[in-house]
């Protein structure tokens, strides 16, 4: 079965987060107060072959794990659909 992956990948809270200070500090000059805890990240997106969703997870949190992210100060989080449900 093929599943569809979106691996969203964030600092860990209490881990300095520069890009979102600065987008934090930059909002209400531009016209957009009341936004605080900004954080950023990245979000990583791909296909991936599986027999079903249990292994498709398994080998996503191992990719999450051992290579897209750093463990020791990031969060990663994934969603996984059916492609033939998505599409």
């Amino acid at each position: 079965m093929r599943f569809d992956v979106q691996v969203e990948i964030t600092p860990r809270e209490g881990i300095s987060d520069p890009e979102g200070q600065t987008i934090e500090r930059a909002l209400p000059i531009l016209g957009f107060g009341g936004v605080s805890r900004v954080r950023t990240g990245k979000l990583i997106t791909f296909e991936i072959d599986a027999d079903d969703v249990v292994a498709a997870r398994t080998i996503v949190d191992d990719m999450c794990e051992r290579f897209l992210s750093n463990p020791v100060i990031e969060d990663a989080f994934a969603r996984i659909s059916d492609v033939a449900a998505v599409g």
